[in-house]
């Protein structure tokens, strides 16, 4: 519902005399024109959305409209699908971390700890050993650390002769375990704007700084008498956009 695009399929009005047909219509609270900020997925862009009340509405009412429109369009989180109780299927039952026959290989941190010994043949473990560490070093993967972050901490500063790997390793899975860091905070949904459009000028800003579909600037210029004076209800549009040419005629 732009000026030009209204225009184009009104021959008999110009883009003047319906820029100044919109703006009588919102100053007499049939109209407002807000710009909407909408994330497509490629970025944000600015979208015109045009409200129109066969009832002339004041300026409370709109910014009601308007604060519960912007809600209403704001992203919401995905609510899940409701589903019959007898279609809910059994929760899988909680087993115990620990290694078994039907595990799927091994886990990365009893990798890492069979690596030991590749790395630096001081501490080379057995498989005995591997097994009874695991629980310890797999306390390093859920702190976000990865497997050669944990190779160089137990490899690192070695002494020339270690007597027990096991207990060596041992030691410094625990005296160096990292601290447990805050989970990263989800990044939250762009959010959307709403600024309404000042019905003269089309200069955009927060609903609560308008009145009468005007920003501040305008609506002085209006009460000072250089622009035409509003729509009264129930007025005829028509006959008031010919009384606004016959004005711009005059000056």
């Amino acid at each position: 519902m732009s000026i030009k695009s209204l225009a184009k399929c009104q021959p008999l009005y110009g883009q003047m005399a319906v820029g100044s047909a919109l703006r009588a219509l919102a100053v007499a609270g049939h109209l407002r024109q807000v710009r909407c900020a909408v994330d497509g997925g490629e970025g944000i862009r600015w979208v015109t959305r045009t409200f129109w009340s066969r009832t002339a509405r004041d300026n409370e009412w709109w910014g009601a409209f308007l604060a519960a429109e912007e809600t209403r369009c704001a992203p919401q989180p995905a609510e899940p699908a409701a589903t019959d109780a007898a279609e809910v299927p059994a929760p899988a039952p909680v087993l115990p971390k620990q290694r078994t026959e039907e595990s799927q290989g091994p886990s990365p941190a009893y990798l890492v700890l069979a690596g030991l010994g590749r790395a630096d043949a001081r501490l080379a473990l057995s498989a005995a050993d591997c097994a009874v560490l695991e629980q310890l070093a797999d306390q390093w993967f859920a702190r976000g650390v990865d497997a050669d972050y944990l190779t160089r901490a137990l490899t690192a500063g070695l002494p020339e002769a270690v007597d027990s790997p096991v207990g060596f390793v041992r030691r410094r899975l625990r005296d160096k375990l990292p601290p447990q860091l805050p989970a990263p905070a989800a990044q939250a949904a762009p959010a959307r704007h709403l600024m309404i459009e000042c019905a003269d000028c089309r200069t955009p800003g927060p609903p609560e700084v308008f009145r009468d579909g005007l920003c501040g600037p305008c609506l002085r210029s209006t009460q000072g008498g250089t622009a035409a004076d509003p729509v009264p209800e129930g007025c005829d549009v028509q006959g008031h956009v010919r009384r606004l040419r016959e004005q711009l005629r005059a000056r």
